[in-house]
């Protein structure tokens, strides 16, 4: 008979490497039914007939994120046949907060303490028997990272899930607020099994709104319970949630009291030690830089460059192509069909490809630095920072990989527990200038400005003050109103991963972006392959040589005018801004072709005498923003579909950038020709309408939105 185990606890627990050493590849990874997070099952790697379900890490069971949300509804509704409850065994006060939690809700579980080796290491003594005695169920040391007793938690779960042993309910608290439980739970309907009234009688204290509403508790019923509810906390001089946290707290100290033993207590702890540095106000900051440099020199600059440059120029220029043509041409291929497999599917496939290698070694490192638990402190350190700006300090990671890349970038916000945060760093992750469209920013600053030292970094100051805009103009909004989520992470101590977690995790991250965001590109560059080489002659339909012909020449005209009140309203430099969806670098090769050259350097040197006298500097740089800040390539909004999950979401971030893109870039257009000494015109007022329109979304005061915050977090703070 097939069991399910539930894999449950905070986050930085290792919760991830231990459902990776006890599924191995017999995983599978997805998502939760309508919700973007991230949802994996699989099976223990000896027993196909236990299933494992990785439930996302929360702190509580407070229905106040997303996260918890799914965990909690998870657990009360398809009833697993047991929990695996993983807690980090350095941080026994927090991680058993939630353990409390789980107890209550009268399902077999298995208490495991992990990095057990940390513990030995740092001389401290954990007695198992007191604590299995206390909370009521099997506790076994473990060390996820190591493999050490997982054969033995293997086994206890999988008797606990077979016998249905349930946990013992504990009422722990003091006899005034036990008794106020003890009146609730005599109010509860009388077909809710008797192992979960205990959890809905504490939500039912904290006024938990999806349990009222789930119980449907008569009028009359609904009022003892608060009347109750009031005395206690009249009482207590506490709100009811704090009233339970604390109560929590006060068990779990008493818990630790008696099982948890620190040998040597004056030892200095070293990740203490190193944190007095790294996350120091002043140094915090320059490390993360140079640390940041070094990942990005290995995996972009160098290593990663020296293999892309292969791939894109040796295996996908002068070895693939080839060699296929040939074969298609001994074998009487139709031309029609060369192109399509030469100039579609081939640079297709070489189009996902050439990202791949620097992606895996960039996720090679971004494993280990997670593994060792350096980016759980830097997430801290910019908190404080990226706060006062509606966002939480999970979101700068997202955005400092979009600068490579905005795929893996977009990629990182699965970080982010709350939802509204996680889809606005989504949203903005692209607005950084990403590699691809530094050929963009090449060209620009060459053919219009002489290369003048301003124009690169004046791309990423438009970057960052997008992002920073943005953020403070859509937490206003009622789609991301309220206050960035209390941002409670732990910081777990240092310590080596291992190379099985960094290659697991590189490769989960690596084969996302083959598999999802690679098919779009594939079929996006088919689509622009037959868009560019097909069109209408007097001869009739067919394949054409002259662009200016073809069907894309015919639709850069239909919509170029669009464009017209931002300077650049003629069809050729629509059809390059739309070439750069399939890749932003794709704007230069586009001009090249358009301006007669089949091929061109990056930078673009070739075209530029043609630029100067087709673009006033005003036009160009409106040209520029509007690359920069627009939707951006179709890998990128393959990823932004991936981790939204909601299509309705990933065209409302499309037309959030597009739309924000045309007004910034209309407004730096007319600005530009009063700078020049142009006249001024209607469309010059309706400019300065526009800036004295965001400006005001920028300054106007934000409605006080009252959010409920965990009561976890009250403790915590």
């Amino acid at each position: 008979m097939k069991r399910t185990i539930a894999l449950a606890g905070n986050p930085n627990t290792g919760k991830t490497t231990l459902f990776n050493a006890l599924t191995g590849s017999n995983q599978r990874v997805g998502n939760w039914p309508g919700v973007t997070v991230e949802k994996k099952e699989g099976h223990l790697k000896d027993n196909k007939e236990m299933a494992l379900t990785d439930l996302p890490g929360i702190y509580s069971l407070s229905p106040y994120t997303l996260e918890e949300i799914v965990a909690r509804q998870y657990l009360l509704t398809e009833a697993p046949d047991a929990i695996i409850n993983i807690i980090d065994g350095t941080n026994l006060e927090r991680n058993l907060y939630l353990t409390t939690q789980l107890a209550e809700l009268g399902i077999p579980m298995v208490l495991a303490v992990n990095m057990a080796d940390i513990i030995e290491k740092n001389q401290e003594v954990l007695n198992t028997g007191q604590l299995s005695r206390e909370i009521g169920c099997p506790v076994v040391e473990i060390s996820a990272l190591k493999g050490r007793g997982l054969d033995e938690l293997v086994k206890l779960a999988a008797e606990a899930a077979s016998s249905g042993k349930r946990p013992r309910i504990l009422r722990c608290f003091s006899p005034s607020l036990e008794n106020t439980l003890e009146r609730i739970e005599a109010l509860l309907p009388a077909s809710l099994p008797e192992e979960k009234r205990r959890f809905h009688a504490i939500k039912l204290f904290e006024n938990d709104e999806k349990v009222l509403q789930s119980l449907a508790l008569s009028p009359k019923d609904l009022e003892s319970v608060r009347e109750w509810a009031a005395t206690t906390e009249k009482e207590m001089e506490d709100d009811a949630e704090s009233i339970i946290t604390l109560a929590r707290y006060e068990y779990i100290s008493s818990i630790i009291d008696k099982c948890y033993e620190k040998r040597n207590p004056a030892k200095v702890n070293i990740s203490d030690s190193i944190d007095r540095i790294v996350t120091n106000r002043i140094l915090a900051l320059p490390i993360f830089a140079a640390v940041m440099f070094i990942v990005y020199f290995v995996s972009v600059t160098t290593v990663g460059t020296i293999v892309t440059d292969w791939t894109n120029d040796e295996l996908f220029g002068t070895i693939i192509p080839p060699a296929i043509g040939l074969f298609l041409e001994s074998i009487g291929t139709a031309p029609w069909l060369q192109g399509l497999i030469l100039d579609g599917i081939v640079a297709g496939v070489g189009a996902v490809l050439g990202f791949v290698p620097q992606m895996f070694i960039l996720f090679a490192f971004l494993a280990f630095l997670e593994g060792c638990g350096y980016m759980a402190r830097i997430a801290f350190i910019m908190d404080r920072i990226f706060r006062r700006f509606g966002l939480s300090g999970k979101s700068f990671i997202p955005i400092l990989i979009g600068t490579g890349c905005s795929v893996p970038g977009i990629m990182a916000s699965r970080t982010i527990e709350n939802d509204k945060d996680r889809r606005m760093t989504i949203i903005t992750t692209s607005f950084m200038p990403c590699g691809a469209k530094l050929p963009v920013i090449a060209l620009i600053a060459g053919a219009l400005f002489n290369n003048e030292w301003w124009v690169a970094p004046s791309a990423y100051f438009v970057g960052i003050a997008a992002i920073l805009f943005s953020g403070i103009v859509l937490k206003k909004s009622s789609m991301f109103k309220g206050d960035p989520a209390p941002f409670v992470i732990e910081l777990p101590p240092y310590h080596l991963p291992g190379i099985g977690s960094i290659l697991s995790s590189m490769w989960e991250r690596g084969f996302s972006f083959i598999k999802k965001a690679g098919s779009v590109v594939f079929l996006s560059v088919i689509a622009i392959w037959f868009l560019q080489g097909f069109g209408f002659t007097e001869e009739g339909f067919g394949m054409v040589e002259d662009v200016e012909v073809s069907i894309l020449a015919g639709i850069g005209r239909s919509f170029g005018w669009i464009f017209r009140p931002l300077g650049f309203g003629e069809w050729k430099s629509a059809v390059a801004a739309v070439t750069g969806l399939i890749a932003k670098e794709n704007v230069v090769a586009t001009f090249g072709i358009l301006f007669g050259f089949g091929e061109v350097s990056e930078a673009g040197e070739e075209i530029w005498p043609q630029l100067q006298a087709y673009y006033t500097p005003a036009a160009a740089y409106s040209y520029l923003v509007f690359n920069l800040l627009c939707a951006p390539c179709v890998a990128a909004i393959g990823a932004m579909k991936r981790e939204m999950n909601n299509a309705r979401w990933t065209w409302f971030a499309i037309g959030y950038q597009t739309i924000f893109a045309y007004v910034v870039s209309f407004c730096v257009y007319e600005v530009g020709r009063i700078i020049s000494g142009e006249a001024f015109s209607l469309m010059t007022l309706l400019a300065f309408v526009f800036i004295a329109a965001l400006l005001y979304l920028l300054f106007m005061p934000a409605k006080t939105a009252s959010v409920k915050s965990d009561a976890g977090a009250k403790a915590r703070a």
